[in-house]
């Protein structure tokens, strides 16, 4: 196996990057109880939260259909016989979503700081809601204080920095490094350091046949809305390491290419926004009505999601923007 240098010890923003869950899944936790989107289980790992902006309810919406787009295209491409690894998956819900949609693939492991595995470890355990559906007939579910493997699900507490770790997790997960994977990551790699982000790309790009990342975070960083951006999340002891990479969206895929991946492709949230079918757009729209929507405008701005593949059989992804009806194809 080839090897890679890691610094895999404890940095000093790391609890300010473990907290950024707490806030995202407050944002998302106010947008679900508006009606932006269904999401039975966000409520059991967070109880309550105060109400958000219009502008972040109205990004996070993007940002949630964006990435389910991608794997709803993904699992209808693949008949469900595949794989989803969400590193830096926080308290995402999208497993108890998919099985609700009738989705029930071979393997699906979250991987996050063992703080944060730890939290929702112990919430999945005390809610027969969450558990219940890990659990399958002559299914068992074994626990530890920061893991957890079911029959198809895996929580592990990892540190991505360490390729060596994360390599002994998804063998835990009885991970197939054949079978097609798909990626998600949102707002994670922006906070590892450069070449330990290399690292991890270019292994997962060496060790999977026929693969998808589906990356969600900052993007155009370099103007000064930018800079407002950047400030504001170092005043909270966020670093952001990796903020070379979200200089635009030719940095955003570059990373990837740079790093073997097959291909790569990214839009901004507005165009993202804009792939969503007109009559969700509209439905939302009426929840909040926006005074000014040049906020709105610039954060969507500087968001992006970018998508890279390993292999073949999803070179032809795309986001396609139509004046009276959108999609995001990845056919």
């Amino acid at each position: 196996m080839r090897s890679y240098s890691v610094e895999s010890a404890f940095h000093p923003c790391d609890e300010a990057v473990i907290a950024t869950n707490d806030d995202a899944s407050d944002c998302k936790r106010c947008a679900v109880r508006l009606g932006y989107w269904k999401d039975e289980y966000i409520g059991y790992f967070v109880r309550s939260s105060e109400r958000k902006a219009p502008e972040i309810n109205r990004g996070y919406f993007a940002r949630v259909k964006g990435v389910e787009m991608c794997v709803e295209k993904f699992l209808k491409k693949t008949n469900d016989k595949c794989q989803i690894i969400n590193l830096g998956c926080g308290f995402d819900t999208l497993y108890w979503r998919l099985k609700d949609s009738g989705h029930n693939i071979i393997n699906y492991t979250e991987l996050d700081f063992p703080t944060v595995t730890a939290r929702k470890c112990y919430t999945i355990k005390r809610n027969k809601a969450l558990l219940g559906k890990i659990h399958a007939e002559d299914g068992e579910v074994k626990l530890s204080p920061t893991d957890m493997h079911g029959p198809n699900y895996h929580i592990m507490g990892v540190d991505l920095r360490n390729i060596d770790e994360l390599d002994n997790k998804l063998q835990q997960a009885e991970i197939d490094y054949k079978l097609p994977t798909i990626f998600i990551a949102e707002c994670v790699l922006v906070y590892i350091e450069a070449q330990n982000c290399r690292n991890l790309l270019k292994w997962l790009a060496g060790r999977f046949e026929s693969a998808v990342f589906v990356n969600f975070e900052q993007v155009n960083m370099n103007d000064r809305f930018g800079d407002v951006m950047l400030n504001n999340l170092r005043a909270r002891g966020c670093s952001l390491a990796g903020i070379d990479s979200c200089l635009s969206l030719e940095t955003q895929t570059s990373r990837f290419l740079e790093c073997g991946w097959s291909g790569s492709r990214a839009w901004d949230m507005v165009q993202v926004y804009q792939s969503i079918s007109p009559s969700e757009r509209q439905r939302i729209e009426h929840i909040e009505m926006l005074d000014e929507t040049e906020l709105l405008t610039q954060l969507s701005q500087h968001y992006c999601l970018a998508v890279a593949w390993v292999g073949e059989l999803f070179q032809d992804i795309e986001i396609t923007v139509e004046k009276r009806m959108s999609s995001l194809n990845i056919d």
